[in-house]
């Protein structure tokens, strides 16, 4: 009963691996676990310690992020009847940021068009003026001396090539603080914001769960492209679990078993920049099994991804492909938990690419 009870908590609690990955997995450890009886009521405070990363790998330069979270909640959990439940979350806390911030999914980032209409456009200009000064120059000297043409001439290409090697030493200087600031290459440490989650989850049996829920975060300051203000994400999600979630491998379940494992769920979620920018939405379908050996569980889900972007990206709708494995193991009042969640888009355009991201994360939760 307990392994059934277990595997039904975390595929409910699915959806919010994704705001945060840390709180949600902190979760499985608290907060009814034990399921609670109609007519009564559980609160569980919960920290929650995350490392987790994100790889840009579809995107120029490959950008990526780092994050240490702290988060500090809790769980407030009502029995209703059938076994059903109304769960309300919450969490806040630090978030130290190495590289860029973390951002709602589908991104495109604008360094190119900076490059293409800023620094570009200016090192044109400045290389024209350059060379039609110092001709015009070197023609004045040509009618004054003719003898000297030729020292003149070696003199204007010893100073062009210096002004041009002066000049790629800046573009060579701009490119690295531009590629600092956004955070490509090795990731260094930026500053600590602060992100929060609030979820309200209805379950009217022990089988069906509707979710909503919003992902505040608060960037502290500019950098790079992070601007100071608050980004927003929410979200919402209907999951159904196929079968009783009564697999557990170490106790000799089989394939026959696997039905009881089996879950479907819709999960939508729209996000905002701190500038308030809309990024955009994407909604996704998914097919998923979760199961158990002994006291580990685990969960995967896979489906496409229909993605519609803010209209600041020029860019139209697609359709890409994501997925998810989590695992996680309870040793008396600690979660340990580890998860990945791969994406493909096979769309190229600018500002985006054809290729995988893939968001990761490990942490442990205490419950109290």
């Amino acid at each position: 009963m307990f392994r059934s009870r277990s595997l039904l908590l975390a595929l409910f609690l699915l959806p919010l691996v994704h705001t945060p990955a840390a709180f949600a997995h902190g979760s499985h450890g608290g907060g009814g676990s034990d399921g609670v009886e109609e007519g009564e009521f559980d609160f569980t405070p919960i920290v929650t310690v995350e490392w987790h990363a994100g790889f840009d790998n579809n995107l120029e330069d490959n950008p990526r992020h780092d994050a240490l979270d702290g988060l500090l909640g809790g769980v407030f959990e009502w029995g209703l009847s059938n076994g059903g439940s109304l769960t309300i979350e919450a969490a806040v806390g630090p978030a130290l940021v190495w590289g860029e911030a973390e951002h709602f999914y589908g991104k495109v980032h604008g360094h190119g068009d900076h490059d293409e209409h800023g620094h570009d456009e200016h090192s044109d200009e400045d290389h024209d003026d350059h060379a039609d000064d110092d001709h015009e120059d070197h023609d004045d000297h040509e009618d004054h001396d003719h003898d000297h043409d030729h020292a003149d001439h070696d003199d204007h290409e010893d100073h062009v090539d210096d002004d041009h090697d002066d000049h790629d030493d800046h573009d060579d200087h701009d490119d690295h603080e531009g590629h600092d600031d956004h955070g490509h290459g090795p990731a260094e440490f930026k500053r600590a914001d602060v992100r929060g989650l609030l979820s309200v989850r209805y379950a009217p049996n022990d089988r069906l769960s509707f979710t909503v829920d919003w992902a505040p975060y608060y960037v502290t300051r500019d950098q790079g492209e992070d601007i100071e203000g608050l980004k927003n994400e929410v979200g919402a999600e209907v999951l159904w679990a196929l079968g009783d979630g009564d697999v557990d491998f170490a106790l000799g379940d089989g394939l026959e078993d696997v039905v009881d494992g089996l879950f479907v769920l819709v999960r939508h979620r729209q996000g905002w920049e701190s500038d308030g920018t809309y990024i955009g939405n994407y909604t996704d379908p998914r097919v998923g099994f979760g199961f158990n050996v002994n006291a580990v569980n685990v969960t995967m889900d896979a489906g496409p991804r229909f993605y519609v972007p803010g209209s600041y990206s020029g860019l139209d709708q697609r359709t890409d492909f994501a997925a998810e494995v989590g695992l996680s193991v309870p040793i008396g009042d600690v979660t340990m938990f580890v998860h990945w969640q791969p994406t493909y888009s096979g769309t190229d355009a600018p500002g985006w690419g054809v290729g995988w991201q893939h968001h990761v994360g490990t942490g442990m939760s205490f419950s109290f």
